[in-house]
Order: structure tokens, then C-alpha cells, then sequence
């Protein structure tokens, strides 16, 4: 879902790269671009062949998108990343929480492989305010929906968190990523001409009066 006044301002439609990948170019001030990507990786539970040809599909498309410009990656990864600030500098930030999972190792290395971070390991805050979904059978709570950015651009990342309270009928938590950029709206040419007025024929009283 796009914001109808964003929407309409693309240039291409949304380029979809397999079933679990999508992404899309918004075009920004001072003749930049942020490509922002869309994901929903296999579960834990999948086989390994498909967890590998996911990650070679999403490697394959980071590599890809223009160095020069932003990159945002939005989703559910259906990994857990724990809290390994030290082993994994940049990717994590100190706030992670839980264990380590085999998805989110394969996650983990991706990013180290393309200097990107975690954003939702960055910031302090309450223990609900960071898990998104609760496991079936243990009722644990867990973080498995993740935006990532480049980690240069991580200035940018103002606040990234789970907000619990919203409904979207589902078992999984939203999560908000509020980052800095300047969206450049681009004009439409066409369209009938506007119409042009003599203001100054209002000084005859003769057409002052008709009007």
C-alpha cells in the first residue's frame, strides 16, 4: 500500500521480482532516488532449497539496485537476529533481543555482505515495542518483521518501532520506520490550458456592471 499523492507520482509501476519480492523507485530532491523493496521470506519451516533460491533472489536484486541512491527494504523476513551487536557490528544495533535463528543468520549475512543495518536493533525502548508477532505454541513474542537500510544511511533513520495498537487483521504487529527524505512530486504536463482574465476591464462601469 502507497500513499495515493506518492502513487501517482511514480514514474514506472512497481517491478515484481518473484513471489516474495517487489520493489519500486521514488524519486527525491536534488535529483536522487530511494528504491524501496518489499519482501516476505519462506518460513522457518520451509525447505532449505527454497530459503537458498529466496536469498539468491534477493541478493541477486540488492546487487542491482543503483549504489548512487537510497534503499530502503521493508518486510517479514521470518527470522529472529538476536542480539550479537559485537559479532555483527553494523548490521545490529544494542537493542536487539532473544536468540539467533537459522533464518536470521542467513539474513545477518546478507547484510554484512552489503553494508546494510537492522534498524529496529538501534533504538532503546519497551520490550513491546519491538516484537511483532507471538509464537504459536510457546505464546513467546518475537521480532521477525525488520526495515533495513544502508548503513550510511542510518543519519537518516529517526525512529524505527512496532506499533502494537494497530489493527490490520492479523496475528503480526505493524511496524513503523520513519526516515528523513525529501519526496520530489513530479509534474504532470498536459491537461486544457488555464484561462486568462483582464482584471483591468473591471474599471469600466459599463462591463462592471454586466459582470
Amino acid at each position: 500500500m502507497i500513499k495515493t499523492y506518492i502513487a501517482s507520482t511514480i514514474e514506472s509501476l512497481p517491478t515484481g521480482h518473484s513471489g516474495g519480492i517487489m520493489c519500486f523507485r521514488l524519486s527525491l530532491k536534488n535529483k536522487e532516488y530511494a528504491t524501496i523493496l518489499s519482501v516476505y521470506t519462506p518460513t522457518f519451516q520451509a525447505k532449505s532449497e527454497e530459503k537458498d533460491r529466496f536469498y539468491s533472489e534477493i541478493r541477486h536484486v540488492l546487487r542491482r539496485t543503483p549504489s548512487a541512491g537510497k534503499m530502503i527494504i521493508l518486510g517479514d523476513f521470518n527470522a529472529r537476529v538476536g542480539k550479537g551487536a559485537d559479532a555483527w557490528r553494523g548490521v545490529l544495533g544494542r537493542h536487539g533481543i532473544g536468540n539467533c535463528n537459522e533464518n536470521g543468520h542467513l539474513l545477518l549475512e546478507i547484510c554484512m555482505d552489503l553494508q546494510l543495518a537492522i534498524t529496529n536493533t538501534i533504538f532503546q525502548q519497551k520490550y513491546t515495542l519491538k516484537t511483532t508477532r507471538m509464537h504459536s505454541w510457546s505464546r513467546h513474542w518475537h521480532p521477525i518483521h525488520y526495515n533495513l537500510v544502508r548503513q550510511r544511511d542510518l543519519r537518516y533513520v529517526l525512529h524505527t518501532r512496532v506499533m502494537p495498537s494497530a489493527e490490520c487483521h492479523t496475528d503480526h504487529c505493524l511496524v513503523r520506520c520513519r526516515i528523513r527524505i525529501r519526496h520530489n512530486p513530479i509534474t504532470r504536463k498536459g491537461g486544457p490550458p488555464r484561462k486568462k482574465y483582464n482584471h483591468s476591464r473591471l474599471q469600466s462601469d459599463e462591463v462592471k456592471s454586466v459582470f
